[in-house]
């Protein structure tokens, strides 16, 4: 196959929300480097599967662009970044700072893999973006790295540790969002929940959002990504209750129905908490619906303990399951 040589930078995102937002920073930085014939990777780590699914496709677009450059990057190459590195289809290896940084693409690569260590990153600015290409919603970073440890999750490991982008950044980027003409906004990150301690005045994600509405009141539409169901603090309460703009659908990140399984999986909800949040949800808000997370096939899940999860999911009304298989990487 002849190689296609084209003017703009092309973008394969896998993985998370979060991704698709840095994949549009990471478009608009290969642009300013008047990079044309690249092409940029960017991984997901959250199952082995999803990084078989890179590799193919890293493979594949080697064999129909063999004159472009293929630089690599996301939790998958931060994680294991020899790996992709020792790729003879890979040109460049960027880790998931690395990528962000608009002097990561002005330069020819001085050395082929270009990822610092992660857990030392202590801060997350914002980042200015025009649009998203061929999506007619917007997301928005607020909140980047996880300070958890759940025993099932290699993610802190390729984002760092939990850092809150300041509130003043992410007004800034939704009122440029909404002036090109998004009229819905999905704010994102790891961990949305932990949003703000690590900010002067501490505030909370339920500030942040109500301060986010007041100072942009031409955004019809706001959703929020992935939630945990313990951290949920009283402003965004009174947000689920009386603010129309925020969208009536919440995602949970409850990944098993057992209080055992939870447990051995170091969450920090129960089986009960799960419950009681979405009834005291509907009870404010009776047209919410949720979505959620889960994991089957946990090591030491009995079939009683996956009916337990089954039970869940129609004793919080849950109407739509993203499910992941249990899958450790390999070595674990």
């Amino acid at each position: 196959m002849s190689d296609t040589v084209t003017n703009e930078p092309e973008i394969v995102t896998f993985g998370c929300r979060l991704n698709t937002y840095e994949s549009e920073v990471m478009r608009t930085h290969a642009r300013n480097a008047g990079l044309g014939d690249v092409v940029i990777v960017n991984t997901c780590a959250v199952t082995s599967e999803a990084e078989r699914q890179a590799r193919q496709t890293i493979r594949k677009l080697r064999r129909e662009r063999p004159n472009a450059r293929i630089v690599v990057t996301g939790c998958a190459a931060q994680i294991d970044p020899q790996r992709y590195g020792a790729m003879p289809e890979v040109d460049q290896v960027l880790g998931n700072q690395e990528k962000l940084q608009p002097e990561s693409w002005g330069l020819a690569p001085a050395e082929k893999v270009l990822v610092n260590d992660i857990m030392s990153v202590k801060e997350t600015a914002g980042h200015l973006i025009g649009g998203f290409e061929d999506r007619a919603r917007a997301f928005v970073q607020v909140q980047q790295g996880c300070d958890h440890r759940c025993t099932f999750c290699i993610i802190p490991y390729g984002r760092g540790p939990s850092r809150s982008v300041p509130i003043g950044a992410v007004v800034e980027q939704v009122q440029a969002l909404v002036k090109a003409g998004y009229n819905e906004v999905v704010l994102s990150g790891v961990d949305i929940t932990s949003f703000g301690p690590d900010l002067p005045g501490t505030p909370t994600l339920g500030q942040m959002v109500r301060r986010l509405l007041a100072l942009v009141p031409e955004l019809p539409r706001l959703r929020l990504s992935s939630l945990d169901c313990i951290e949920i603090d009283d402003d965004l309460w009174r947000l689920i209750e009386t603010e129309p703009r925020l969208m009536p659908h919440l995602h949970l990140s409850l990944q098993a129905g057992d209080d055992m399984i939870l447990k051995r999986m170091k969450r920090r909800h129960s089986r009960a908490d799960a419950i009681a949040f979405c009834e005291r949800v509907r009870a404010l808000r009776p047209d919410m619906v949720f979505g959620a997370d889960f994991i089957a096939g946990f090591p030491t899940e009995t079939d009683e303990m996956f009916e337990n999860t089954m039970r869940l999911v129609e004793e919080c009304g849950l109407t739509w399951l993203h499910v992941f298989p249990y899958s450790p990487r390999p070595g674990t």
